[in-house]
């Protein structure tokens, strides 16, 4: 049998019998902590299992001063035969601190151990397919095949040579918790969170198909704050890059081959008609519909999910794209008054309206209810091309970038992540531009009464005819200069307001 990886002081922790295989829950038993360990005991008694957390904690505080800082933790693992980098460690530190004073006690040390294992028992539990307490190579390249990751059976024998202690080329309970449990949570379970897209990038299009949230996120409630982050750091990226998007609906509605509209022209006639403030004109109702919108969207998701009927935890991409394009069209249908709304919002000349309602009640009785779901055909057949592309586009990104570069963790860092989701969302984008463009004409034309009502179809047709294929992307220069600084400051405010809400850090 090879090295164990820990230290039977380590393996033992959660248990008072001596073995190294000692734990308070039996490989694939799925019990509590009151299980019988390997010594034939019914029950840890919980004064010897303090005394053995107590004398870990002992061996691992270096200078006595009674708390865990960095340098103990590095010097105390190494003398257990445990070497981690120092970014596992400060991971560790950061996941057990409490009081944010950069150590732990001994009851954070404790909570940590605890918390940790849970998280691991979760872990291995959705990696057992089979449900034998075992995890074999097959499992481990299923799993990720079900989120999308492909790895060979080579590599997911490496993986598992990494925490197998007796050679037999699987993992019980046991040697998954001994290896993980003072290591930061690696490999299979990082790529899970790690690999955020759709709350973090809002480039005022809200088509992407909605993230996967773990098990642990949804027993501690933390997909609502994920939610609220991601609808906040929305509200102030749209509301910073407002101005480009409302050039994008005026180049998208008026510029033409003999009334060619460019960037700073725009902007000139924008201030010269209304002043600055009307560059944000239709922000508003652009920022108002992120929260209805979201929530549907979560909503209706989770139900498609239970309709779909399958019994994993996360989706497999087909089944992510189809949930997610039903989902979004769902919520598209539903707050779709209100994107009419927004391109009549930013397309109004000074004085037109007094506000929204003003608005909403002015196309209500000269055009009908029919005027609120103008439009609503383009608008729904893009959100296939725009979530399947995105989609398809970053699971790509995200494989190459795991299959080359993922050496020692899935962390891909935030600039990895920040060029993956703005190079999909774009693709996105520019696959569904021009069903985009024909949407917004249709729903900036004001009925007159006995004028023919225009088509999808005759509207392209007259645009291919008196502009050519270039005249299906008007407006695509401020739309493509608004995603990196929109993406930038997503995540800025998305990370800060996750630090307020509460939310764990990865």
């Amino acid at each position: 049998a090879r090295r164990s990886l820990a230290s039977p002081v380590v393996s033992g922790v959660l248990c008072p019998c001596g073995s190294p295989h000692g734990s308070a829950v039996e490989s694939g038993g799925g019990g509590s902590g009151g299980s019988a360990g390997s010594c034939g005991r019914s029950l840890c008694e919980a004064s010897e299992q303090d005394r053995r957390l107590r004398a870990l904690f002992q061996k691992l505080d270096v200078n006595r001063d009674g708390a865990l800082c960095i340098h103990d933790l590095a010097v105390g693992l190494g003398r257990l035969g445990l070497h981690r980098t120092e970014l596992d460690l400060r991971k560790i530190v950061k996941a057990g601190d409490k009081d944010l004073d950069g150590q732990l006690d001994f009851e954070e040390f404790v909570h940590y151990l605890q918390d940790h294992e849970k998280k691991l028992r979760l872990v291995f539990k959705s990696l057992d397919k089979k449900n034998d307490g075992r995890i074999d190579a097959q499992e481990i390249v299923q799993s990720l095949r079900d989120l999308g990751v492909k790895i060979s059976e080579q590599q997911a024998e490496k993986i598992l040579k990494s925490m197998d202690k007796n050679g037999t080329m699987t993992i019980d309970w046991n040697e998954w918790r001994d290896y993980h449990l003072l290591h930061p949570v690696e490999n299979i379970p990082e790529i899970i969170l790690y690999w955020k897209h759709s709350t973090i990038f809002d480039v005022g299009e809200n088509l992407t198909v909605p993230d996967e949230f773990t098990v642990e996120e949804r027993q501690t409630g933390m997909w609502w704050r994920h939610l609220v982050a991601g609808g906040g750091a929305g509200a102030v990226s749209r509301t910073c890059t407002a101005p480009l998007d409302r050039l994008k609906v005026l180049m998208q509605v008026h510029a033409s081959r003999s009334n060619n509209m460019c960037i700073i022209g725009g902007f000139t006639q924008m201030i010269r008609e209304g002043g600055p403030r009307s560059l944000w004109r239709g922000n508003g109702i652009n920022v108002l519909k992120i929260a209805p919108e979201s929530a549907i969207k979560f909503m209706a998701y989770e139900q498609i999910k239970r309709f779909i009927g399958t019994d994993q935890e996360m989706l497999r991409i087909h089944e992510r794209l189809l949930a997610g394009s039903l989902a979004g069209a769902i919520a598209q249908s539903s707050i779709y008054p209100m994107e009419v709304l927004k391109t009549r919002m930013a397309l109004r000349k000074t004085g037109q309206y007094s506000g929204m309602l003003d608005c909403a009640k002015n196309i209500l009785a000269k055009e009908g209810m029919a005027a609120f779901y103008k439009g609503y055909i383009p608008n729904m057949l893009g959100i296939i091309p725009y979530a399947g592309i995105d989609l398809a586009v970053y699971e790509t990104l995200k494989n190459t970038w795991l299959q080359r570069y993922a050496v020692n963790s899935a962390d891909p860092g935030v600039f990895v992540l920040l060029a993956c989701g703005t190079i999909s969302s774009t693709c996105g984008q520019l696959a569904s531009y021009p069903l985009a463009l024909v949407r917004t004409r249709m729903q900036a034309q004001a009925s007159v009464e006995g004028a023919p009502e225009v088509t999808m179809r005759g509207l392209f047709k007259h645009i291919l005819k008196t502009e050519g294929a270039f005249g299906l992307y008007r407006g695509l220069a401020p739309n493509f200069m608004k995603v990196i600084p929109a993406v930038s400051i997503s995540y800025v405010v998305y990370e800060n307001l996750k630090m307020t809400l509460g939310v764990d850090s990865r």
